[in-house]
């Protein structure tokens, strides 16, 4: 079923319709959310958040670009709200297989790869709008720069602006050389 006729099901009130969607874009909304969080849980709450916002606001979505997009654009905004909300607790735990199971790493590789992880998603996470924004979108949700104009209703000219500037933000935040 393609994204307006899955829709127009689910406006009309068509719950098994519903689930396909659920179904269907489960997966890509909680990566979003784990790349920016960080952490199973937070993600998967943050992932069951952006369904119930999506559920209520697909009456809204015009169709001018992919369903997945929009739905990205509501995840990240989402994971964005539960990470400027929580306090940083520490961990014991490594969570490093939950993206790649199979990869043993020595236990401090780990733990230094679990604090880079942290450190980008900090400084993304304090990124001033429009910049974090793009920047999620582009690297934690995996948008191309045309959807990414098309989900925020941007020309791709600023899109492309706001990417280059959020980026150098970051090197600057985490004090990376740009490369020459």
């Amino acid at each position: 079923m393609d994204d307006p006729a899955l829709v127009e099901a689910v406006i009309a009130g068509d719950q098994d319709a519903f689930g396909r969607l659920v179904e269907r874009e489960t997966g890509s909304v909680f990566r979003v959310c784990y790349r920016v969080l960080g952490r199973v849980h937070d993600a998967q709450d943050a992932t069951q958040e952006t369904f119930v916002i999506a559920y209520r606001a697909l009456p809204t979505y015009r169709g001018d670009g992919s369903l997945a997009a929009w739905l990205a654009r509501i995840a990240t905004r989402q994971a964005l709200r539960t990470a400027s909300r929580r306090t940083e607790t520490a961990s014991l735990d490594v969570d490093a297989s939950a993206e790649t199971p199979g990869r043993a790493m020595d236990p401090v590789s780990e733990l230094v790869e679990a604090e880079r992880a942290g450190a980008i998603r900090a400084a993304v996470a304090q990124l001033p709008e429009p910049y974090r924004e793009v920047v999620v979108l582009r690297f934690f949700a995996e948008l191309s720069l045309g959807e990414i104009s098309i989900a925020t209703g941007r020309p791709l000219g600023t899109v492309k602006s706001h990417l280059h500037r959020g980026l150098a933000r970051l090197r600057d935040r985490l004090g990376v050389e740009a490369a020459a």
